[in-house]
C-alpha cells in the first residue's frame, strides 16, 4: 500500500484440508474482504487529507497532507487469489506458471522488457561471488564504498564510479539480491549483502518483542 504501482497476488494454502466448495467461497470471501480493505483504506485517506484542509492553520500541515497525498497516489493492483496445496509439487509448478504469466505482463510491469546494460550483469554476478566468499562475514554488511573498492579490482569492473554503483545497487534492491536502504541516513553507507540474514534478525526483533509484551507486570 506505501509503494507505487504495486501488484499484488494473494496466494491461498492448505487447500488439501478444504472440500471445493469451500475453496470457492474461502477465495470469495478472502478477495471481498481485500476490495473492502482498499475501500476503507481509500476513504480514510480522503478523510484524513480533508480534516487538514478544512483546519485552521493548514500551511502548519503541509507535510502531512503531502504525505497523505503521496499515499492517496499509490496504486495497488491485486491479481486473482491462486489456491495451491504446498505438498503437491504441481501446484507449485502451477503457482511458478502464474507468477511468471503475470510478470511478462507488459500491461502490469510496463518496464519488464527493459535491456539492462551488460555492466549491471556483471556486477551483479561479483556481488553474488563476493556475498559467496569466506572473506565475508554472517551478516553480509558491507560499507558501500568499500564495496566500490572491492569491485573495482577486480579488471573489467575497473572504471566502475559511484553512481552507476548506486543505480545499480537501487535494481538489485528492487529484484531482492541486496538491501540497501538509501533513503534512511543512518544506513544509506550500508549495503547488505545478504539479504536472509536481515530478514532473519527482523524474525529474532519481533520475536523478543513480543515476547517482553507479554510478560507480566509487577
Amino acid at each position: 500500500m506505501r509503494v507505487p504501482n504495486s501488484v499484488v497476488l494473494p496466494v491461498g494454502t492448505h487447500v488439501d484440508c478444504c472440500q471445493e466448495q469451500e475453496i470457492a467461497e474461502k477465495t470469495h470471501d478472502i478477495m471481498a474482504k481485500i476490495t473492502a480493505m482498499l475501500a476503507e483504506r481509500k476513504s480514510n485517506l480522503a478523510h484524513f487529507i480533508n480534516n487538514l484542509e478544512g483546519s485552521e492553520e493548514p500551511k502548519c500541515y503541509v507535510d502531512q497532507w503531502e504525505r497523505l497525498k503521496e499515499m492517496e497516489s499509490c496504486t495497488l493492483t491485486i491479481l486473482n487469489l491462486v489456491a495451491v496445496n504446498c505438498t503437491d509439487h504441481r501446484d507449485m509448478k502451477k503457482l511458478e506458471a502464474t507468477i511468471l504469466e503475470h510478470v511478462k505482463n507488459e500491461e502490469l510491469f510496463p518496464e519488464v522488457i527493459r535491456v539492462l546494460p551488460p555492466i549491471y550483469r556483471q556486477v551483479e554476478a561479483a556481488i553474488v561471488d563476493l556475498a559467496r566468499s569466506e572473506e565475508m562475514a554472517d551478516h553480509g554488511m558491507m560499507d558501500l564504498q568499500y564495496l566500490l573498492s572491492k569491485l573495482c579490482q577486480r579488471k573489467h569492473l575497473a572504471s566502475l564510479g559511484g553512481e552507476l554503483l548506486r543505480d545499480i545497487l537501487r535494481y538489485l534492491h528492487r529484484i531482492g539480491l541486496v538491501m540497501w536502504y538509501e533513503e534512511i541516513k543512518q544506513l544509506e553507507s550500508t549495503v547488505f549483502l545478504q539479504p536472509t540474514f536481515l530478514i532473519t534478525m527482523f524474525k529474532v526483533s519481533l520475536g523478543i518483542r513480543t515476547i517482553s509484551s507479554a510478560e507480566p507486570k509487577l
